[in-house]
């Protein structure tokens, strides 16, 4: 499949172009817009309990959205939830995206779902990642605008955990408290980090997801039950 990408960085929309019998599978509720000839068949990839484990830890939905193009070929428009930019991630082995990240992936890739470390899942980032192994496309979206970073053998770059859109499965990382002892924790207002380490690239984003919910969660009326 070939991907066109508009109205980046803002409000990015993926055009996906599908030859004749083409299949792209994308998140529930992404379709914007698609050429006549395109069939649409929405299921619970994998099963149910896979679909499950990908919806609950992975921060995907449970049903997965298949785009089938008739002998004419055709495309799909897809666009994510949050305003920010899309990008085509290439797969050749395995690329790990962040809970929320994956857009739609093209047929010889497939999701699973990886467990990211305890700590990731006790600072509220997610702790699972969706891990698409194979060959093909993965097309990622991101809150805010995307930084693609290209790490040298042994270099070292330390990332908000809420911050991560993807990594190669080349890079290796750890995660930890970015201060010491939780005071510093407290007043710094930071959480937990990523420390990848190279060789190896990543993809991030400008803006963390989680903040503006509990920046929305402090703004918006609450009954009291």
């Amino acid at each position: 499949m070939e991907i066109d990408v508009r109205h980046h960085p803002s409000f990015a929309v993926a055009r996906v172009h599908l030859a004749a019998g083409e299949t792209v599978r994308a998140e529930s509720g992404a379709m914007m817009a698609t050429s006549g000839g395109i069939a649409v068949e929405a299921k619970a990839e994998g099963g149910l309990m896979k679909g499950l484990k990908r919806s609950v830890m992975g921060g995907e939905s449970l049903f997965v959205t298949r785009f089938t193009a008739d002998a004419g070929g055709g495309w799909v428009d897809l666009a994510a939830q949050l305003p920010g930019d899309v990008t085509a991630v290439p797969v050749d082995g395995a690329v790990n995206l962040a809970r929320g990240a994956w857009l739609c992936s093209s047929d010889g890739v497939e999701l699973e779902t990886k467990w990211g470390g305890f700590k990731n899942l006790a600072g509220g980032e997610g702790g699972f990642l969706v891990r698409a192994e194979g060959r093909g496309q993965v097309v990622a979206a991101c809150y805010g605008a995307l930084d693609e970073v290209e790490l040298k053998p042994d270099e070292r770059f330390v990332l908000d955990s809420g911050h991560l859109v993807a990594f190669g499965d080349d890079v290796t990382y750890t995660t930890r408290k970015v201060t010491r002892g939780l005071m510093q924790t407290l007043k710094s207002g930071e959480g937990l980090v990523f420390e990848f380490t190279g060789p190896g690239r990543l993809w991030t984003q400008s803006r963390n997801p989680g903040a503006l919910v509990t920046w929305l969660t402090a703004k918006l009326p609450f009954s009291r039950g």
